[in-house]
């Protein structure tokens, strides 16, 4: 006998899934996020310890980047093809083993190796061990939820990027000064605590995450049904259009218009993350501690940017202009901070501004492609999408060519200006169709 099915169903059945996975999810990218920035903070007192110049330090977080882009393909296609579960597991479990090595640099462990080879090599590593993860995860979403449900799920997820920064900085920190075990240097236990809490999780993951919904026991059958029917409803609609295959994500020039929007912003966002510390710090007319805490503020207002434009997304379903609209207000706000630049309150407000607006995109944006095309042409585009991370090895490097050239930040940030204003028009041309509800 057939179960019937109320209106009430469909709100229990999304907020069963998204109590369950939504969660674990943003802790797992905290995670992969505090990894992979906490050589900022060891690199204080690695640097001595080691003989690294800045550069050093600055290219050997630019190659995490280069390995970052060689699985973000197969990633999205494994989870669709595969068990999200499994590969989320093994990533997590890998990336720990890179990330507890990088406290060994330097050690009998790695022979005569050079130093700087070891740390280069690992870095690239690490990348190439978390690149799965992101499209991964995106495309496991998709199993879950129907695409006018994907915005908001997403924007929790991606929240964990703000908060890793504004809060595991601190964090890294506070163990750099604080354990020293075994006589080991609090650099090394930097990267040993914060390696080994994803590699134990990774085993946790295998049982807690669950694949699909048809797998869920933790889901009352009326919401099993009622979901499956309507992920069946939506991958009828994609075969009905041809937007199914993996190829499909290659002929579609909206793949590669959404590539270059993803460049362009990662480009800003990257070098404004990396250097804000270094721009706030020029605000002379504050003291220290309110300098560090400008430097702070904008990640803790991207958190609510994130949030807020996802559930809005969410409830208009105009993605296009959910993606658009943050991207032109950053590139505006940054402007704004450099004409503002004698005026340290008021450079200071702007950036927030900025922070607010700078990563709010993420939800709508990463929507995009599983609400156009089918399973393995949306995996394949979500990859595709991906190398726009190489952005985050040009960003940051341009800004600092740009600060030694001219002495002062200013060209920096007209020029951080001007990727995200480009990325947001960019952005203004993705066609109605390829957006949910948009007509």
């Amino acid at each position: 006998m057939g179960i019937t099915i109320d209106g009430s169903v469909a709100i229990r059945a999304r907020k069963r899934v998204t109590r369950r996975l939504i969660p674990y999810l943003m802790f797992i990218y905290l995670l992969a996020y505090l990894d992979r920035a906490n050589v900022g903070v060891a690199k204080l007192d690695m640097q001595a310890a080691l003989g690294f110049s800045d550069s050093v330090i600055g290219l050997g977080a630019g190659v995490f980047f280069l390995g970052y882009l060689l699985l973000n393909i197969p990633g999205g296609l494994i989870v669709e093809r595969w068990s999200a579960r499994k590969l989320i597991a093994q990533i997590m479990i890998w990336w720990g083993v890179v990330a507890t090595l990088l406290g060994f640099i330097g050690t009998p462990l790695f022979g005569a190796t050079r130093l700087t080879t070891q740390f280069y090599g690992l870095r690239f590593l690490l990348g190439t061990a978390e690149a799965g993860l992101f499209p991964g995860v995106i495309v496991y979403i998709s199993h879950w939820y129907r695409p006018e449900d994907r915005a908001r799920p997403k924007a929790y997820f991606m929240v964990a990027q703000p908060i890793a920064l504004a809060l595991g900085i601190p964090f890294s920190r506070w163990i750099m000064a604080s354990v020293h075990w075994g006589g080991l240097a609090g650099w090394r236990w930097v990267f040993l605590l914060e390696g080994l809490t994803p590699f134990l999780m990774g085993f946790v993951t295998l049982w807690y995450l669950t694949d699909r919904p048809v797998s869920a026991d933790w889901l009352p059958d009326d919401e099993k049904q009622w979901l499956l029917e309507q992920l069946k409803a939506d991958e009828a609609r994609k075969v009905a259009t041809h937007r199914v295959r993996i190829m499909d994500a290659l002929r579609y020039r909206q793949t590669f218009l959404l590539l270059a929007v993803s460049f362009l912003i990662i480009t800003g966002n990257q070098a404004l993350i990396f250097f804000m510390p270094s721009i706030t710090n020029t605000m002379q007319g504050m003291s220290v501690t309110i300098r560090t805490l400008a430097a702070g503020m904008p990640y803790a207002c991207s958190a609510f940017g994130i949030l807020i434009n996802g559930i809005w997304a969410q409830r208009t379903g105009k993605l296009k202009w959910h993606t658009a609209v943050p991207m032109l207000a950053t590139g505006t706000s940054l402007a704004l901070a450099v004409l503002a630049r004698n005026n340290a309150w008021l450079m200071a407000g702007l950036l927030c501004m900025a922070g607010f607006t700078a990563q709010a995109y993420l939800p709508a944006f990463w929507t995009l492609p599983t609400t156009l095309l089918g399973k393995s042409a949306a995996a394949t585009a979500v990859g595709i999408i991906c190398l726009g991370n190489l952005g985050g090895l040009a960003g940051p490097w341009l800004f600092g060519y740009l600060k030694t050239i001219t002495g002062h930040y200013e060209m920096g940030l007209w020029v951080l200006s001007g990727c995200m204003l480009l990325a947001g028009t960019l952005a203004t041309q993705i066609p109605s169709t390829y957006a949910q509800k948009e007509a």
